[in-house]
């Protein structure tokens, strides 16, 4: 790897944001902080999250500054230069494209006869993310399946992406263009930005990242990732051929442990060996 150029992409809650149950290293996000701030490292937020909440984690967390922020699972991309948020329009485009001039009310009206989906509040919603709870004691499966018959017969090509709500206990689906998932949204700036795979590290935690962590790209799913989740991910890495690609931090083999963003910066020690000196500057390493 070019030590001079890193896309380092992160999922934000119960990644680097230490909302989970499992405790935080207080060294983790101020070594996070101090990596990020070097001019060879470029740092995306990928994240469920709209902007406005984005801003506040930030805030709220001490989080470093981004340099691009994929929001709303992957439906909307923003350039942000001295604190302004560019909005990518030719991203807006490149996704409008899968939903065959159907509107978000059109999907919401056409998927209302199943009580089961409850809608999500005005602010998690978009132009071209349709978001509802779903109690985890339903059956999920066949409502999926019903979700996605409805969807093809409007003609919509659309991706269904399925997360749990730990804290909250309460099932998560989004219904999304079908080429703007998380990973859609990362291909999309690695090829705008001219990275190669080798230049770009994903960090995650929940089930909406799972088209990352299973794909060529390298990715590292923090250690405070549900046991689930990790034989999950684990299964289809191998399945999709992409052991290699797959890292899954522990929390007892690096000095700042593998939770949250302590566990981003072991994915980066274990990918990136070519950035162990930098790393070795801002934090206790092995």
């Amino acid at each position: 790897m070019n030590p001079e150029k890193l896309l380092l992409c992160t999922d934000m809650d119960r990644t680097i944001i230490p909302n989970g149950s499992q405790p935080e290293h207080p060294a983790a996000r101020p070594c996070l902080r101090a990596f990020c701030q070097r001019p060879e490292i470029q740092l995306v937020y990928v994240t469920g999250r709209h902007r406005e909440l984005v801003q506040q984690a930030m805030l709220s967390y001490e989080l470093p500054a981004p340099d691009f922020v994929i929001t709303d699972v992957g439906t909307r991309i923003y350039q942000v230069v001295a604190g302004k948020w560019q909005e990518s329009a030719l991203w807006q485009q490149t996704i409008a494209a899968d939903w065959r001039g159907r509107s978000h009310e059109d999907l919401r009206k056409a998927l209302s006869p199943r009580s089961e989906l409850g809608l999500q509040e005005a602010s998690k919603q978009s132009n071209f993310k349709l978001s509802y709870y779903l109690p985890l004691d339903a059956d999920k499966d066949s409502i999926l399946a019903w979700v996605e018959s409805c969807l093809q017969q409007l003609g919509v090509n659309a991706s269904l992406v399925w997360s749990i709500d730990e804290p909250e206990n309460i099932g998560l689906l989004d219904v999304l263009p079908r080429n703007a998932t998380k990973l859609h949204g990362i291909e999309f700036l690695q090829q705008q930005l001219g990275y190669r795979h080798d230049q770009v590290i994903f960090a995650g935690d929940s089930g909406n990242d799972l088209p990352v962590l299973v794909s060529p790209i390298r990715a590292v799913l923090v250690a405070n990732a549900s046991k689930e989740l990790k034989l999950q991910a684990r299964q289809l890495a191998h399945e999709n051929g992409q052991d290699d690609a797959l890292y899954l931090a522990e929390e007892n083999n690096f000095p700042l442990g593998g939770n949250y963003a302590a566990g981003v910066l072991q994915g980066v020690w274990h990918f990136a060996p070519a950035l162990r000196p930098q790393l070795q500057q801002i934090a206790p390493t092995p």
